[in-house]
């Protein structure tokens, strides 16, 4: 984004000397409506309304306690400061920690009652609203979020409430394992992250006999053959899942934690959002891998065993 093409509000303050209780109720003031803290006594929203109402509110406030504040309007000098500014107001870590909560909710959903999941699922909603309403930069990771709870709603009314009709929205058709036995499945050639991760999946979890083609071009793709990770495959990327977790939801592997977590981090390098830690390495390891193999078997083959080692950590990891 053009740094001129978003203005943006500062509120200096300068609050008395010895009001504790102003500075405090100002700060959480502030803080609830996502303003970005540049230094102290100095906050940023993006120009809007409704921003200059809220700093003129607070500005208000603290003249009377005896205080003084100046609203600055202004736009970025360099796209430098436009990032620094706009990281001022990334919510990618909060909605993280949401996304934590969600899949603790999924991971016990099997031993609570109906009411209790319910009950869970309505706090983090509720805390996801609140972070959405001070994301004014939304990207990848509200996608991300936002899939997550509809997953998780469609789970519980899948246990408590199997007869209702459910939204078609981002759903994922679920289908038979045993039709997908003995395969060719077909995909782009040059294999990246997605790609080969669901070749993985597709040979550890779903098809153990899977027969791979990597195609130079599409349309090269047999009739017989099934598609996965390229416009009009049967298995690709839907609203805001990647390819390999089309293939969780598609073949009942959802609830596998381990998948669950090896997916969090194909979704985040392949298309963004949510950060996962291993992720650099597993870039790193990724183009090393490429550089050494003459082709995209030897690259699969190569990193067959690093996917494996991922899932097996991810399984058996303890909950801190």
């Amino acid at each position: 984004m053009n740094a001129k093409a978003q203005p943006w509000l500062l509120l200096i303050t300068n609050l008395p000397g010895h009001n504790p209780a102003l500075r405090m109720r100002s700060w959480r003031a502030l803080k609830a409506v996502g303003a970005g803290l540049m230094r102290d006594g100095a906050y940023v929203l993006p120009s809007s309304k409704q921003a200059r109402e809220l700093f003129d509110g607070q500005s208000a406030e603290i003249t009377a306690a005896g205080g003084y504040t100046h609203i600055v309007s202004f736009e970025a000098s360099s796209d430098e400061q436009h990032s620094s500014l706009l990281e001022l107001f990334d919510r990618t870590a909060e909605y993280r920690d949401a996304l934590q909560r969600l899949q603790k909710l999924k991971d016990r959903l099997a031993k609570l009652s109906e009411l209790d999941a319910r009950q869970e699922l309505n706090g983090v909603a509720r805390e996801v609203a609140l972070i959405v309403a001070r994301d004014f930069f939304p990207g990848e990771a509200r996608k991300q979020m936002e899939c997550a709870l509809e997953d998780a709603e469609s789970a519980i009314n899948s246990r408590f409430a199997p007869d209702e009709p459910h939204s078609a929205r981002r759903s994922v058709a679920r289908r038979d394992g045993k039709e997908f036995t003995g395969r060719t499945w077909a995909t782009r050639e040059h294999l990246w992250i997605d790609r080969v991760a669901s070749a993985w999946l597709i040979r550890r979890f779903i098809d153990p006999d899977a027969r791979f083609l990597w195609l130079k071009r599409i349309k090269d793709c047999p009739k017989r053959a099934v598609g996965f990770d390229f416009n009009g495959a049967e298995f690709t990327h839907v609203d805001s899942k990647v390819t390999f977790e089309v293939l969780l939801a598609s073949f009942g592997l959802e609830h596998d934690v381990g998948l669950v977590r090896l997916g969090a981090l194909i979704h985040h390098l392949d298309v963004g959002g949510i950060p996962v830690p291993e992720g650099p390495g597993l870039i790193t390891i990724m183009t090393g891998a490429r550089t050494l193999q003459p082709d995209d078997d030897g690259l699969l083959a190569a990193m067959t065993p690093v996917l494996d080692a991922l899932y097996a950590g991810y399984a058996n990891a303890t909950e801190s």
